[in-house]
């Protein structure tokens, strides 16, 4: 791309947000902009009578004003065989002549007008730009084309118009473009120079700064969240005993059919079972390990649920003897390897991963202060009661609580304040959701950081479906109309099988027609907000992603199963 004449301003675009139907929903969006007769003014957070409808995503004082070129425009023109696009079309404040995307760095400061201008970042790919143009696949090309446009903070407010020179005070560090930057966070190969030189650059957005980061971290050795899980798919697994723990939880000891040694989970994770005695189709549910990691072999607890046909399959039918297919070990929910002080915080069956944590903290005789806070209705319904006893009295700096309602009355955020836990502690919070999120809105009261509190949730993750309004949480169910002929897909957080039909695009519009949690942003395989682990199974994808995601994921919002699948939501 290159432009000869100097850069100019052809439109000034705005537009307030408002509702659009869209596949069945509805969709809250400014992305519809239009263009305004004489001078508009900018302030610090957008121009005047625009507006946007994800600030999340978009607007804010790093993404003020979005530009885009009319050599952009061009290009698209040529490449659709389109001649209906007006100015505003790709939800920019300022349609301009110039400004190319890959001339323009990050940091650049520019006067236009009255007002002056610095540049942040690339747009964020969204579905949204394909939803006004008609142009599903249009995030992804946005990328692969290195033409995405680019948002400006605002330095100084003042008045702009079409027609207005647009002239750079200043060149931003570290020569970056805006193609450049955008393809470094989308696209593979990245170059680790440039990725240095990006996290260095004052005027890039922090949440692209932090991006950056983390992709620095895991290039250069550092925790990758994407590691592989011991074995692929499903394996058999010998149950090697079953103990009643109390009233209504059982634990499962579990080791390899051939009586190899199994691979040392981390202290948290959990297990994958998939339950043919309990089909057609087999039941797929996640329990946490409650062992020690490293003794060769795994434990996990159930909790008999009414009318819960796995756990009670596995607290009430189930002996040794017996096998059961297992996928690896998961989770992020894991003990950190840090020195500082460590909370954990359970309710009911939710004792089971950090009691797996207290394990691994007694095998190495840790010296870290321990906090252990459990919440129950009584001794009856204490799981695993003794054993954690034990291995707190192992510790030289634990501390133990335990609150029965029935008796001493729950656990309260007044309670918890009373207890005056130490405010730099790592905290890991296991029990049902209500439970969870009271006690960790609770701990942030009490000052410590959310970055530093991690809880465990064994259902479905909370959605990310950015400009949807009116979505309510629906319990999952088979997809309205004939039931598909295609290869079985199961939800396991969800506790859903069902078959493909053609009639669907992708594994993400089967999950949304089940009414299961799902989570998305462009819909083109360019963000991996959708990215989902594979227990088991294999995917094709139409349209492939622009960067394939690590072994065991998968990108639903463009993957369509081509046997049996089995995915981790």
């Amino acid at each position: 791309m290159t432009s000869d004449s100097p850069p100019t301003v052809l439109s000034v675009n705005v537009g307030k947000p408002k509702d659009v139907a869209w596949n069945g929903k509805t969709v809250y969006t400014g992305v519809w902009k239009y263009p305004v007769d004489g001078p508009a003014m900018v302030r610090r957070l957008n121009i005047e009578g625009d507006g946007q409808g994800d600030l999340a995503g978009h607007g804010g004082e790093q993404r003020a004003v979005l530009v885009y070129q009319v050599q952009s425009y061009r290009h698209w023109q040529r490449y659709f065989g389109r001649d209906d696009l007006t100015y505003g079309q790709f939800g920019e404040n300022l349609t301009v002549d110039g400004l190319l995307d890959d001339e323009v760095c990050i940091g650049d400061r520019y006067r236009i007008g009255e007002a002056e201008f610095e540049v942040t970042q690339p747009r964020v790919t969204c579905y949204r730009v394909g939803l006004r143009m008609g142009e599903p696949e249009l995030p992804a090309l946005l990328v692969s084309h290195r033409r995405p446009g680019f948002y400006l903070r605002v330095i100084t407010e003042g008045r702009v118009q079409a027609g207005d020179r647009i002239v750079r005070t200043r060149t931003g560090p570290g020569a970056l473009t805006v193609a450049e930057t955008d393809a470094l966070l989308y696209l593979p190969d990245r170059d680790l120079g440039a990725l240095r030189r990006a996290t260095q650059i004052p005027a890039l957005s922090p949440g692209w700064q932090n991006s950056f980061r983390d992709l620095l971290d895991e290039a250069t050795g550092g925790e990758s969240t994407g590691a592989e899980p011991a074995w692929s798919g499903f394996r058999t697994l010998l149950v090697t005993d079953v103990i009643p723990e109390s009233t209504t939880v059982s634990s499962v000891h579990l080791a390899a059919a051939d009586g190899a040694w199994l691979p040392t989970a981390k202290a948290g994770q959990y297990l994958t079972l998939r339950l043919k005695e309990t089909g057609p189709p087999a039941t797929v549910r996640n329990y946490s390990i409650s062992s020690a990691p490293g003794t060769g072999d795994y434990r996990i607890s159930v909790k008999r649920e009414p009318h819960g046909i796995a756990s009670g399959f596995l607290t009430t039918r189930l002996r040794p003897g017996a096998v059961i297919e297992a996928a690896a070990p998961r989770g992020d929910f894991v003990l950190d390897a840090g020195t500082g002080p460590v909370l954990l915080v359970s309710a009911g069956i939710g004792v089971t991963p950090v009691l797996s944590m207290l394990h691994d903290l007694a095998a190495e005789r840790s010296t870290r202060e321990v906090w252990w806070i459990h919440s129950a209705r009584g001794p009856r319904e204490h799981p695993l009661a003794a054993e954690a006893h034990a291995l707190i009295g192992s510790l030289p700096h634990a501390y133990e609580h335990v609150f029965y309602s029935g008796t001493t009355g729950r656990l309260t955020k007044d309670k918890l304040s009373d207890l005056a836990v130490p405010a730099d502690a790592q905290a890991y919070i296991c029990g049902p959701a209500s439970f969870m999120t009271d006690t960790r809105d609770a701990l942030t009261a009490m000052g410590i950081d959310p970055a530093r509190i991690r809880s465990e949730l064994f259902g479905a993750l909370a959605a990310t479906n950015p400009g949807l309004t009116g979505q309510s949480a629906r319990t999952p169910h088979q997809p309205p109309g004939p039931p598909g002929v295609g290869p079985m897909v199961t939800f396991a957080r969800s506790g859903l099988s069902t078959p493909f039909s053609d009639s669907r695009t992708n594994v993400l519009e089967l999950a949304e027609a089940c009414d299961i949690q799902t989570r998305w942003a462009c819909r083109t395989g360019v963000c991996h907000t959708c990215v989902t682990p594979v227990l088991s199974g294999e995917v094709a994808y139409s349209p492939a992603p622009l960067e394939p995601p690590d072994d065991g994921q998968t990108l639903i919002c463009c993957a369509r199963p081509t046997t049996d699948l089995v995915l981790d939501m």
